[in-house]
Protein backbone atom coordinates (compact mmCIF):
# COMPACT_ATOMS: atom_id res chain seq x y z
CA UNK A 1 0.00 0.00 0.00
CA UNK A 2 1.40 3.51 -0.86
CA UNK A 3 1.48 6.08 1.81
CA UNK A 4 0.24 9.33 1.04
CA UNK A 5 2.80 11.96 2.17
CA UNK A 6 1.97 14.52 4.04
CA UNK A 7 -1.01 15.52 6.10
CA UNK A 8 -2.26 18.65 8.85
CA UNK A 9 -4.48 18.09 11.90
CA UNK A 10 -5.78 20.88 13.21
CA UNK A 11 -7.96 19.59 16.61
CA UNK A 12 -9.13 19.26 20.36
CA UNK A 13 -10.98 17.09 22.44
CA UNK A 14 -13.72 17.15 20.14
CA UNK A 15 -13.20 17.89 16.78
CA UNK A 16 -10.39 17.12 13.92
CA UNK A 17 -9.64 19.05 10.71
CA UNK A 18 -7.89 16.81 8.57
CA UNK A 19 -5.99 18.35 5.91
CA UNK A 20 -4.02 16.12 3.32
CA UNK A 21 -1.56 18.00 1.22
CA UNK A 22 -0.74 16.74 -2.41
CA UNK A 23 0.50 18.32 -5.31
CA UNK A 24 -0.03 21.79 -3.83
CA UNK A 25 -3.98 20.90 -3.34
CA UNK A 26 -5.78 20.78 0.06
CA UNK A 27 -8.11 18.38 0.81
CA UNK A 28 -9.89 18.54 3.98
CA UNK A 29 -11.83 16.37 5.81
CA UNK A 30 -13.36 16.65 9.10
CA UNK A 31 -13.77 13.96 12.19
CA UNK A 32 -16.16 14.60 15.27
CA UNK A 33 -15.59 13.06 18.32
CA UNK A 34 -19.04 11.20 19.87
CA UNK A 35 -18.47 13.07 22.96
CA UNK A 36 -18.87 16.41 20.71
CA UNK A 37 -22.81 15.18 21.07
CA UNK A 38 -23.96 15.75 24.50
CA UNK A 39 -26.85 13.16 25.77
CA UNK A 40 -29.97 14.77 24.64
CA UNK A 41 -31.64 13.55 27.77
CA UNK A 42 -29.73 14.51 31.51
CA UNK A 43 -30.03 11.49 33.62
CA UNK A 44 -30.08 12.22 37.48
CA UNK A 45 -29.55 8.55 38.10
CA UNK A 46 -26.10 7.58 36.21
CA UNK A 47 -23.25 8.05 38.55
CA UNK A 48 -20.35 10.40 37.79
CA UNK A 49 -18.37 7.67 37.68
CA UNK A 50 -20.06 5.71 34.56
CA UNK A 51 -20.04 9.59 32.79
CA UNK A 52 -16.50 9.26 33.39
CA UNK A 53 -16.12 5.94 31.97
CA UNK A 54 -18.47 6.63 28.73
CA UNK A 55 -16.51 10.21 27.98
CA UNK A 56 -13.13 7.93 28.34
CA UNK A 57 -14.55 5.33 25.83
CA UNK A 58 -15.55 7.90 23.72
CA UNK A 59 -12.18 10.02 23.36
CA UNK A 60 -10.44 6.59 22.87
CA UNK A 61 -12.93 5.67 19.58
CA UNK A 62 -12.12 9.53 18.64
CA UNK A 63 -8.36 8.74 18.97
CA UNK A 64 -8.67 5.47 17.06
CA UNK A 65 -10.12 7.10 14.43
CA UNK A 66 -7.71 9.61 13.66
CA UNK A 67 -4.49 7.02 14.69
CA UNK A 68 -6.26 4.91 11.73
CA UNK A 69 -6.01 7.74 9.18
CA UNK A 70 -2.63 8.71 9.92
CA UNK A 71 -0.98 4.97 9.08
CA UNK A 72 -1.78 6.41 5.34
CA UNK A 73 0.83 9.10 5.46
CA UNK A 74 4.73 9.57 5.56
CA UNK A 75 4.67 13.35 7.84
CA UNK A 76 2.05 14.56 9.74
CA UNK A 77 1.85 17.51 11.76
CA UNK A 78 -0.53 18.21 14.65
CA UNK A 79 -1.75 21.37 15.32
CA UNK A 80 -4.08 23.24 17.90
CA UNK A 81 -5.33 25.56 21.32
CA UNK A 82 -5.50 22.29 23.13
CA UNK A 83 -3.52 19.25 24.76
CA UNK A 84 -5.65 17.06 22.59
CA UNK A 85 -2.25 17.16 20.25
CA UNK A 86 -0.07 16.07 22.51
CA UNK A 87 -2.75 13.05 24.19
CA UNK A 88 -2.85 11.60 20.98
CA UNK A 89 1.14 11.71 20.06
CA UNK A 90 1.72 9.96 23.42
CA UNK A 91 -0.51 7.11 21.81
CA UNK A 92 0.94 7.23 18.95
CA UNK A 93 4.70 6.74 20.33
CA UNK A 94 3.37 3.69 22.30
CA UNK A 95 2.36 1.69 19.19
CA UNK A 96 4.75 0.52 16.92
CA UNK A 97 3.15 0.69 13.63
CA UNK A 98 4.28 4.58 13.21
CA UNK A 99 7.75 4.55 14.72
CA UNK A 100 8.82 5.42 11.04
CA UNK A 101 6.28 8.70 10.44
CA UNK A 102 7.29 11.66 11.49
CA UNK A 103 4.72 13.07 13.36
CA UNK A 104 5.45 16.65 15.09
CA UNK A 105 3.22 18.81 17.41
CA UNK A 106 3.13 22.63 17.38
CA UNK A 107 0.91 24.83 19.55
CA UNK A 108 -1.32 26.91 17.66
CA UNK A 109 -4.64 29.39 18.75
CA UNK A 110 -8.21 28.92 16.73
CA UNK A 111 -8.03 29.55 13.21
CA UNK A 112 -10.15 29.44 10.48
CA UNK A 113 -10.24 26.94 7.87
CA UNK A 114 -7.98 29.29 5.11
CA UNK A 115 -5.63 29.67 7.99
CA UNK A 116 -5.73 26.07 8.57
CA UNK A 117 -4.58 25.48 4.83
CA UNK A 118 -2.44 27.77 4.61
CA UNK A 119 -0.43 26.65 8.11
CA UNK A 120 -0.80 23.46 6.63
CA UNK A 121 1.16 24.47 3.23
CA UNK A 122 3.63 26.77 4.86
CA UNK A 123 4.69 23.54 7.26
CA UNK A 124 5.38 21.27 4.38
CA UNK A 125 7.20 23.83 2.18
Amino acid sequence: MKKNKHLGICMDHSNAFLMELANDTIVTNNIVSESAHPEKEFNLYKSEKLIHIKEQHQQSSYYKKLSDIIKNYQEVVLFGPTEAKSELLNLLKADHLFENIKIEIIDSDKMTENQMQAFVREYFK
